[in-house]
C-alpha cells in the first residue's frame, strides 16, 4: 500500500515519529508518496488543541492521526479518544517529546503501548498499524435492476430477517461501542458517517442465505428495528466485483436502495467458505467464552472477513457457533434467525470487553 503524511507540524516529536513511521513502513514493502490524494494510508498530522479531519478523497483511505502531546500521557485512553474521534481516523498515535512511550488507540477504544528502545520497537509500532496498512475496504454497491418480480415483496426470510431486527432492538443494544453522536460536531458526525457507514440505531447487521452465495442483509445506517423493505433496507447482495472492490446488490426496476452494510464483503466471504450456514447476525455486544479473532483489522475490509472465516474454520460446529471480533463485538451464525436469537438470548452483555 502506498503511504503519505499530511499536515504541518514540525515539532520535535513529530519529526522523530514521522522519520520512525517512513522507515518501519518502506521496510515492509509499503511506498511513500508525496500526494495524500495518491495513498491508500494518511498519517495525519492532528492538534489537541485544535483538532481537524483529513478529509478524503475516497472512502477507501485509512487515516492514522498522530498527535503531539506537551509532557507524557497519564491516561492515553481518555486523553486521545476524543482527538481520533474528532480527527475521524482509523487509528491515533501519541506521545512527548524525551518520553519513550508512544500510545495507540483504536475506534473500538483498543489502547496499546510501544516503548522506544526496546528489542523490535519498530516491528511492534508496526504491527499495530498492519490492519490498516494491508487492509482491501470494500465500501462501494454495484446496483443491478435485476431483482426477480417473485421477490420484490420479499420471502419468508426476509419477513424473519424483519422480525429478528425487533427482536434485537428490544435488547437495548448499543448502536456502536462507543459514543460518536455524542462527542462529534453535527457536521463532522456526518462526515464520519460517510466514511464508516455509521449511522442512526444502527447496532449491526443481519443476513441469510438466499440461494448458493447469493445473500439477504440489512442496509447500513438504517435503524435495524424498523427494516422491513426489500431493495431499500433489505438488500439481495449477489457478490464481490474484486476488480472495481464493490459490492454487487439485486434491486427491483425503479428502487431507491441505500447501500448495503459494510460489513457485506465479510459475510459474502462466510457464506462462500461455509455453505453450511444459513444466517449471520452482528451485533456490538459480547458473549463470555467465545474464541476471538487474534488480529483486529477494520470492518468492511477483506481481511475481516477471512479472519473470521479461519474462526469457523476451527470450530468444530461453525454452523451454530458465536465468535468475538475484539474490541468490537460478536458474529453468531446458525441456520435461521430464530435459532441464533434463541442461542443468544440471555447471554448477551451489551457492554463490549476492551483489551
Amino acid at each position: 500500500m502506498r503511504f503519505a503524511f499530511a499536515g504541518e507540524d514540525q515539532s520535535p516529536w513529530m519529526v522523530d515519529i514521522r522519520r520512525e513511521l517512513g522507515g518501519v513502513m518502506s521496510d515492509h514493502g509499503h511506498q511513500l508518496v508525496t500526494s495524500p490524494d495518491d495513498a491508500g494510508l494518511i498519517f495525519h498530522a492532528v492538534s489537541p488543541d485544535r483538532p481537524r479531519p483529513f478529509r478524503r478523497k475516497s472512502q477507501a483511505t485509512f487515516v492514522v492521526g498522530l498527535v503531539p502531546w506537551d509532557h507524557p500521557l497519564t491516561k492515553p485512553l481518555s486523553q486521545l479518544y476524543p482527538l481520533l474521534v474528532r480527527s475521524l481516523a482509523n487509528l491515533v498515535i501519541g506521545g512527548a517529546p524525551n518520553n519513550d512511550a508512544i500510545h495507540l488507540v483504536t475506534p473500538e477504544l483498543g489502547n496499546y503501548r510501544v516503548l522506544r528502545g526496546q528489542s523490535y520497537w519498530q516491528d511492534e509500532l508496526y504491527r499495530r498499524i498492519a490492519p490498516l496498512a494491508t487492509s482491501h475496504l470494500v465500501i462501494d454497491n454495484l446496483f443491478d435492476e435485476d431483482l426477480p418480480q417473485e421477490l420484490w415483496n420479499g420471502t419468508a426470510t426476509t419477513m424473519e430477517m424483519r422480525d429478528a431486527s425487533r427482536a434485537l432492538a428490544s435488547w437495548n443494544l448499543f448502536p456502536a461501542p462507543y459514543p460518536v453522536a455524542e462527542m462529534l460536531p453535527s457536521e463532522d458526525y456526518r462526515h464520519l458517517k460517510r466514511v464508516f457507514g455509521i449511522g442512526g440505531l444502527s447496532y449491526g447487521n443481519l443476513s441469510a442465505r438466499y440461494q448458493g452465495d447469493h445473500f439477504w442483509m440489512s442496509a447500513s445506517g438504517v435503524d435495524k428495528g424498523k427494516i422491513g423493505t426489500v431493495s431499500r433496507d433489505i438488500l439481495l447482495v449477489k457478490g464481490y466485483d474484486e476488480e472495481r472492490r464493490a459490492m454487487r446488490l439485486s434491486v427491483a426496476p425503479g428502487s431507491e436502495p441505500l447501500r448495503v452494510s459494510v460489513d457485506a464483503v465479510e459475510h459474502w466471504g462466510i457464506y462462500r467458505k461455509h455453505p453450511e450456514i444459513g444466517a449471520l447476525i452482528h451485533i456490538h455486544a459480547w458473549v463470555d467464552g467465545i474464541p476471538t479473532t487474534s488480529i483486529n483489522y477494520p470492518c468492511g475490509t477483506v481481511e475481516m472477513g477471512d479472519a473470521m472465516s479461519d474462526l469457523l474454520d476451527r470450530d468444530p460446529h461453525p454452523e451454530r457457533t458465536i465468535i468475538g471480533l475484539r474490541n468490537h463485538g460478536i458474529t453468531a451464525t446458525g441456520p435461521n434467525f430464530p435459532d441464533i436469537l434463541e442461542r443468544l438470548e440471555g447471554r448477551v452483555l451489551a457492554q463490549v470487553p476492551m483489551l
